[in-house]
């Protein structure tokens, strides 16, 4: 078996482009324009910028959880989808899909997004959000061949915004980062699963390529939403 489970899932452009998103938004907090996303989010926004840095740097690394056998394997470079190119290793020798998750665009965000729920009791706020954020992301993502499934990158992010408009101006940003995260892993990747099995994908990754960069910019929203529209009154 030669290739690697490790890789970016998008390719450079694009994760450039991601990069500039990040520092934007590294910007407007340090000119102070977001000054209550803190008590919107309940976590200092530095920490959050940090963990946003760390998911970046972190989609590079998959965890292999297991084997699904293929009878045969892609080995593109690159696949296209909604204009996103995303990244495919090349395999010579890959007797089968290997599952796996991200610990940029899963495990980091699900870490978070129970911090944040306990943090600020969003229990029944979150489970709503992330419901119909999962119910969204499912009934749009796609299986895409020699990649896996792939979601349209605007899908999370617009759909958590709204969800979290609905449920609670206050705790606006983190809902949003909780709903958009937990809802797309939900409803595109893991209830998605068996139909990974055929796609010729080497690599399916959960908050890998097709959904880290929906999760990624939704984390970006998150901060901009608290910083917005978290009413002045909450800020501590």
């Amino acid at each position: 078996m030669t290739g690697s489970v490790h890789y970016f899932p998008v390719a450079l452009p694009f994760l450039v482009v991601l990069a500039a998103l990040l520092g934007i938004v590294m910007g407007m907090v340090a000119a102070r324009l977001l000054s209550v996303a803190s008590a919107g989010l309940g976590i200092s926004t530095r920490s959050m910028l940090a963990v946003l840095v760390l998911s970046l740097l972190g989609s590079y690394i998959n965890v292999p959880l297991a084997h699904l056998p293929e009878r045969q394997v892609s080995a593109a470079a690159e696949v296209t989808y909604f204009g996103m190119r995303y990244v495919i290793p090349v395999i010579t020798d890959w007797p089968a899909t290997v599952i796996a998750i991200n610990v940029g665009g899963a495990i980091i965000p699900i870490l978070l997004s129970l911090y944040l729920m306990i943090r600020n009791r969003l229990y029944g706020l979150s489970l709503a959000g992330v419901v119909i954020v999962a119910a969204v992301c499912h009934q749009l993502a796609e299986p895409v061949p020699g990649l896996g499934i792939a979601l349209p990158v605007f899908v999370p992010p617009l759909v958590s915004a709204l969800v979290a408009l609905l449920l609670s101006r206050q705790h606006g940003g983190a809902l949003a980062y909780i709903s958009g995260s937990l809802g797309t892993l939900i409803g595109a990747d893991l209830l998605n699963l068996d139909n990974v099995r055929g796609l010729g994908a080497p690599i399916a990754s959960i908050g890998g390529a097709g959904t880290f960069d929906g999760i990624f910019v939704t984390g970006l929203l998150a901060v901009i939403y608290a910083g917005l529209f978290t009413p002045r009154k909450s800020a501590r």
